[in-house]
């Protein structure tokens, strides 16, 4: 299976900080890929690295075979490359709608004559900007709070709201900080099947998250990163069994005496 993604023996440092250190990892074309270690293993700092938010030191990264060093993060939209994060991010004043209106944006603004001139590509792309929201409420949940501002949902709503205006943009590759961060059992089921839903139509995904139950139920392969490094690759049941991480998150077990 070919690889969507590519991340090349990346570094990153803050002065003298070495938060990321030759880190290499690929994403499969159609995978869910978990990215997980303990607090401070650098989980947060690759993906800011690969979504553009960040420049790595040292390395490169690439999408669908093309290196996207120095892209800015909304040049990597317009790639099919987007993100959610840990913290919920909407427009607070805005209706849900709207909201998800403007995450479509990137593929349907018509430039800026057709827009002034109100051509029939404007207006076209408008009812496909339109569709692509209607769409998305109904398939994350958000129809009955549609006309609601987004700042007055509770905390599962607006993480699924985050999450539609990611999809908004019609991406190949999204990757996802922490999605079940302060969810029920419930809302983050829910987000698991949802996500399964939107790898089904193609789409890859990367998943960053502390919850294990939550990763297995969910990826397909896991990388472990710690201080920086990957520790290992594999399959959730092999990466929960591997004493390497269980040592990297419990610390070292000691046999009784």
């Amino acid at each position: 299976m070919a690889s969507i993604l590519e991340v090349r023996g990346i570094a990153k440092s803050f002065s003298a900080l070495r938060v990321i250190s030759d880190l290499t990892f690929d994403v499969k074309e159609g995978e869910i890929l978990g990215l997980i270690g303990p607090n401070g293993a650098g989980k947060s700092t690759a993906i800011n690295l690969i979504g553009g938010a960040m420049r790595p030191n040292q390395g490169d990264i690439l999408f669908e075979g093309k290196s996207v060093i120095g892209l800015q993060p909304h040049m990597l939209v317009r790639r099919g490359v987007v993100r959610t994060f840990q913290s919920t991010t909407v427009y607070p004043t805005c209706k849900v709608w709207e909201n998800i209106y403007r995450g479509a944006y990137t593929h349907t603004y018509p430039g800026f004559w057709h827009a002034l001139l109100e051509t029939p590509r404007a207006r076209a792309s408008r009812a496909n900007g339109r569709a692509r929201t209607h769409a998305l409420l109904n398939e994350l949940g958000l129809s009955s709070v549609a006309e609601q501002s987004a700042g007055s949902l509770p905390y599962g709503f607006q993480k699924m709201l985050g999450l539609a205006i990611a999809l908004a943009a019609e991406p190949s590759l999204i990757m996802m900080d922490e999605p079940a961060a302060g969810l029920s059992v419930e809302e983050a089921d829910r987000i698991t099947a949802i996500i399964r839903a939107v790898n089904r139509r193609g789409v890859s995904v990367i998943v960053v998250d502390h919850n294990m139950r939550f990763i297995k139920g969910l990826c397909d392969r896991v990388v472990v990163l710690h201080h920086g490094t990957k520790l290992m690759v594999g399959t959730p049941d092999e990466v929960t069994a591997d004493p390497r991480v269980i040592e990297a998150y419990l610390g070292i077990v000691h046999e009784p005496t």
